[in-house]
């Protein structure tokens, strides 16, 4: 850009000193003037007749080199990289929500509720494969505390005994009920770089930022009805006989 801007440059300069040394030459020639025209300072003022003369001197004048449009130009480029990095940054620093990750809060959960139920034969895929009362780690939620209820809409497949639904790909109508039950760190990591002949030795650690899950319950599919198994009544205690302690 700077070689271009150079050219540029020395063009318009070299067109200046070319226009200049014709109007001395015009001005040395007083026969050639025509009517109408007044040169001073070695600066022509045009009229009809110089220009049907002098075409050259038309093109000449109607010619600006200026390196103003480009500068124009270049800078609206740099604005417009400018604008894109913070854009890219932008896009980097932004947070999603909930309900882009997959889950909403329902609210913390109150002492009154008894959300927790018996086993029920019915599995859900979300990240894992999940039934109620199964309790899962995942990569911290931010927008939720402990004991708050959450409502995992991004479902894959849900599935029971009888039948089996597979998302195209989620289950718009299928939803999986879980409370928090904690906010945990993950074991340490050790990551350790080395450059050999170069006595460069760095070692870092990381600790995953994890959340604890409890399903409660599994909606969007036909649970079978819990078969009720009758168990015999026990039968009366035969009575035995008193062991007698002998002195």
């Amino acid at each position: 850009m700077a070689s271009l801007r150079c050219l540029r440059e020395l063009s318009r300069r070299a067109t200046t000193a070319l226009s200049i040394n014709q109007t001395r030459l015009i001005s040395s020639l007083p026969s050639l003037e025509p009517r109408g025209t007044s040169i001073t300072h070695a600066t022509p003022t045009p009229n009809r007749s110089l220009s049907r003369d002098l075409p050259w001197y038309t093109r000449s004048q109607g010619r600006h080199f200026s390196s103003k449009t480009n500068d124009t130009d270049e800078s609206s480029d740099g604005e417009d990289d400018d604008n894109d990095e913070d854009s890219a940054e932008m896009e980097v620093e932004r947070e999603y929500s909930p309900a882009e990750i997959g889950y909403k809060v329902m609210g913390p959960l109150k002492p009154s509720e008894r959300l927790f139920k018996p086993y029920e034969p019915v599995f859900a895929v979300v990240q894992f494969k999940v039934s109620n009362g199964d309790s899962i780690f995942t990569e911290k939620l931010k927008f939720c505390d402990i004991n708050d209820k959450l409502v995992l809409t991004k479902v894959l497949l849900l599935g029971s005994a009888s039948q089996t639904i597979i998302g195209r790909p989620i289950l718009p109508e299928a939803t999986v009920h879980a409370v928090v039950e904690e906010h945990a760190l993950d074991e340490k990591v050790l990551i350790f770089k080395k450059k050999r002949r170069k006595n460069y030795r760095r070692t870092t650690g990381h600790r995953q930022e994890l959340t604890k899950l409890r399903i409660t319950d599994i909606q969007g599919i036909e649970k079978p009805e819990p078969k009720i198994v009758h168990k015999p009544p026990k039968a009366a205690d035969t009575e035995q006989p008193e062991a007698e302690l002998v002195g």
